[in-house]
C-alpha cells in the first residue's frame, strides 16, 4: 500500500490536488493493488471533492466519495458483489459455470473472467474448480455480513 500511496500522491501533484497521507492511504486500500485503478479512483474522488467544495482530499472525503461510487473497503464494486452474491445465494456457494453466471448477471463471460475474477481469486474469495466457480468460506463470511 505504501507504493500505491506514493503513486497516488504523485498523481495528485500532477493534477494539482491537495491530498494528505491518510487520504492517499484510503484510496490505496481500495485500489485492488493496481496503479491504474488507484489513478482512476483519484480522478473520480477529485471530481467528487470539487463538486462538494473540498480543497483537500482527506480520508473522510475519500471514504464518502467511495461510498457514493459503491466501492467498499476491499475495493469491491457493485459487479463484484453481484458476482459473489449470485454464487453464494443463488447457487449455494457453487460450483457454478461461468456461462451460467454470465446469464444470471447479464454480463459477458469474458468481462467476468477478466475484470472480476482475478481480484477475487487473489484475495481468496473465489476458487475455480473443474466443475465451476466456488465461493470460499472467507467469501461466505464476508458477504453474509453485508
Amino acid at each position: 500500500l505504501d507504493d500505491l500511496s506514493q503513486i497516488i500522491k504523485r498523481s495528485a501533484g500532477i493534477l494539482n490536488l491537495d491530498i494528505n497521507d491518510q487520504g492517499a492511504a484510503e484510496i490505496a486500500s481500495c485500489s485492488r493493488g493496481t496503479p491504474r485503478v488507484a489513478n482512476r479512483l483519484l480522478k473520480r474522488i477529485r471530481d467528487f471533492a470539487q463538486i462538494h467544495g473540498q480543497r483537500m482530499i482527506t480520508p473522510e472525503v475519500s471514504r464518502h466519495a467511495l461510498e457514493q461510487m459503491e466501492i467498499d473497503t476491499y475495493g469491491f464494486d457493485p459487479l463484484d458483489r453481484q458476482y459473489m452474491l449470485a454464487i453464494i445465494c443463488k447457487f449455494n456457494g457453487g460450483p457454478v459455470g461461468i456461462e451460467t453466471l454470465s446469464a444470471v448477471l447479464q454480463e459477458e463471460a469474458d468481462t467476468l473472467e477478466d475484470v472480476c475474477e482475478p481480484y477475487l481469486l487473489q484475495l481468496g474469495f473465489l476458487a475455480r474448480t473443474p466443475r465451476g466457480r466456488v465461493a470460499t468460506p472467507k467469501a461466505c463470511e464476508y458477504f453474509s455480513s453485508i
